[in-house]
């Protein structure tokens, strides 16, 4: 079978998958969702023997222990694994919900539904544990998944599929509800991009480059970040410990995700004032700091910033820092170089915390708080698949609601158009 005809297969199983989740109760899926929890637990011993030869793979390959250690199973990430299924299971439905109601004059009412997207397709890299959780957030949306994980993981993605998929039949749902494209041939992604009428979804989940690759083949719609270049500015307003406690938490708590700050921006009133402390405390956590003139200025070894580097995403203990001259400067630099994902200001003054609200255009905009609170969990969503920075349907943390859509509803006793 040549891999068109094979990913055009897998993708009319999902259909099928589809069509069976959209007649299930919500007491249906999370009985499935628990059965998925337990079988994962249940199979824990084949989860981390398949994983093995994934390990032995990419150890041959030379990848870095970074790489490796997102990729291994234990009991301990396969535990975590099944508990984030029983913690969807118990969010609430948003399928069925019936919101704006109006009774028009002729009589008739007019409102909302919340239904499932269909078929979503996601592409992603490394990590196995996202095999569960995209397919459990997918399911209490309604919608039946195409998984196709990264070739690093293709052993431990088939075994942990295959927990999934039994589980959903025992329970009374289409395996396609769940469907893996079962194959390292990167040829498979450009023909998933293709079926269009099938798939109505795509959402890619890795790097840059994988992310620019779906957008610019996919005939599909696609929910995206390409990066996150995310910046604090800590205004002269400041309460400069809170400044400094944000700064620091946004960068070193955990610099390798995609809400970690990339550039602070330091407003030039209290650069004298903030600054020493701020890189003190910052070379104590051995972050690499690169600055502007006037940083390097108040601390000469710091490291020249180039122009490039307030465009880079570094996931790694390194920040750019510039001296800005107000507020508005700050903007202007978050608006050349932002990449539209989360971008902060600490300040005590109400009026320039409403202007940056407003005027920062960004999935996430914060006032005395951390980057790294863009997140499902943290905004109470419960879980996410993932986060937008696209404008059409879903900005930002993409939790349950985000994973369906909406369709008019019609109640009459027998109107007609006039």
């Amino acid at each position: 079978m040549d891999i068109k005809t094979f990913v055009y297969n897998k993708a009319l199983e999902a259909k099928e998958g589809a069509r069976s989740l959209a007649k299930a109760s919500s007491n249906q899926k999370n009985a499935v969702l628990a059965a998925m929890a337990g079988a994962l637990q249940k199979n824990a011993g084949r989860l981390i023997s398949e994983n093995r030869k994934d390990i032995k793979f990419a150890e041959k390959k030379g990848l870095s222990k970074a790489l490796i250690d997102r990729l291994a199973l234990n009991e301990k990430r396969i535990h975590e694994m099944a508990q984030g299924l029983i913690e969807v299971a118990a969010l609430p439905d948003p399928v069925g919900e019936i919101t704006r109601m109006r009774r028009r004059p002729n009589g008739m009412s007019v409102g909302k539904m919340r239904v499932p997207i269909g078929v979503i397709g996601i592409i992603y890299e490394s990590r196995p544990n996202v095999t569960a959780d995209a397919a459990g957030l997918c399911l209490k949306a309604g919608n039946a998944v195409i998984l196709r994980g990264g070739s690093e993981a293709i052993h431990s993605n088939k075994a942990i599929v295959s927990v999934l998929r039994n589980a959903a039949k025992k329970n009374g749902l289409h395996e396609g509800a769940v469907t893996f494209i079962d194959t390292a041939d990167r040829q498979a992604i450009t023909e998933m991009l293709k079926l269009e009428g099938i798939v109505d979804l795509i959402i890619p989940r890795g790097g840059e480059g994988l992310i620019r690759f779906v957008a610019e083949n996919s005939r599909i719609p696609v929910l995206k970040h390409y990066k996150g270049v995310c910046h604090i500015f800590v205004d002269r307003d400041a309460d400069l410990k809170m400044a400094e406690d944000i700064c620091f938490n946004a960068k070193v708590q955990r610099p390798g995700t995609c809400n970690a700050m990339e550039t602070m921006l330091v407003d030039k009133k209290i650069a004298k004032a903030f600054l020493p402390g701020m890189i003190k405390r910052f070379r104590n956590a051995r972050v690499t700091l690169k600055g502007c003139p006037l940083t390097r200025k108040i601390d000469a070894s710091v490291k020249e910033a180039r122009e490039e580097d307030f465009s880079r995403e570094y996931l790694d203990l390194i920040l750019n820092v510039r001296v800005v001259s107000d507020m508005d400067d700050a903007m202007e630099h978050i608006a050349r170089y932002s990449s539209a994902h989360s971008d902060a200001i600490v300040t005590t003054d109400y009026g320039k915390a409403m202007r940056f609200l407003k005027e920062v255009d960004s999935a996430a905009v914060l006032v005395n708080a951390s980057t790294r609170l863009n997140d499902g969990f943290q905004f109470g969503l419960g879980a996410e698949i993932g986060i937008s920075t696209d404008k059409i349907h879903a900005r930002g943390p993409m939790g349950l609601e985000e994973l369906t859509c909406t369709k008019f509803i019609v109640l009459g006793d027998g109107q007609l158009r006039e």
